[in-house]
């Protein structure tokens, strides 16, 4: 149960996993890659070569609603926010045959790694994520249009991207129920009454 900075952290994290894995011989001799979470302006003044992760949407995750629960104190806490993050990788270089390695190798890496560590999460910002938590990145689903749609918005040209979305980011509350709690339980007590 992360804090409010999971979002962040989480896009973070996916680019630590391609940087603190790449090796500057692994593509092409001595090349060295970027590797950004970009917002919207970041695109048009891009990286020359490298990876960079856009984060387009944000979306609640409904199937993973979760009741009350406790944390590590053992205060009750309103229910977990569970998010999926949609993003997608672009990978910048300024040949064809080049952009499409390093396309290549970063979607064989998310492959290969697709549960995030708390380790990993944390190590961009310390204690978001719990000891125990993880965040799996799995291959998203974009249309041509969709994607061709985001690219026009962003307004530069468009460049090899792939989508993905990391699941299930769960934010808890920053607030304590009170000791009374909502209502879980109603007992009804039938008998005779008094004085009747």
């Amino acid at each position: 149960m992360a804090d409010f900075h999971a979002i962040q952290v989480t896009c973070d994290a996916v680019m630590r996993l391609l940087q603190e894995s790449y090796r500057p011989d692994l593509i092409e001799p001595a090349l060295s890659l970027q590797f950004e979470v970009y917002a919207t302006p970041d695109f048009k003044d891009h990286m020359v070569q490298g990876v960079s992760l856009f984060l387009y949407r944000v979306h609640v995750n409904a199937t993973q609603r979760s009741p009350l629960v406790k944390d590590p104190a053992g205060s009750m806490r309103r229910q977990l926010l569970p998010l999926d993050l949609h993003f997608f990788v672009t990978a910048w270089a300024p040949r064809a045959s080049l952009q499409h390695a390093i396309l290549g190798w970063a979607m064989r890496l998310l492959e290969d790694n697709p549960v995030i560590s708390s380790s990993l999460l944390n190590g961009v910002r310390e204690d978001t994520f719990r000891a125990d938590e993880t965040v799996e990145v799995v291959s998203g689903q974009l249309t041509n249009e969709e994607l061709m749609r985001i690219w026009d918005d962003l307004g530069t040209e468009y460049q090899l991207s792939v989508p993905y979305v990391a699941r299930v980011v769960r934010i808890e509350s920053l607030y304590e129920l009170s000791e009374g709690g909502p209502v879980t339980r109603r007992q009804f007590e039938y008998g005779a009454l008094k004085g009747a």
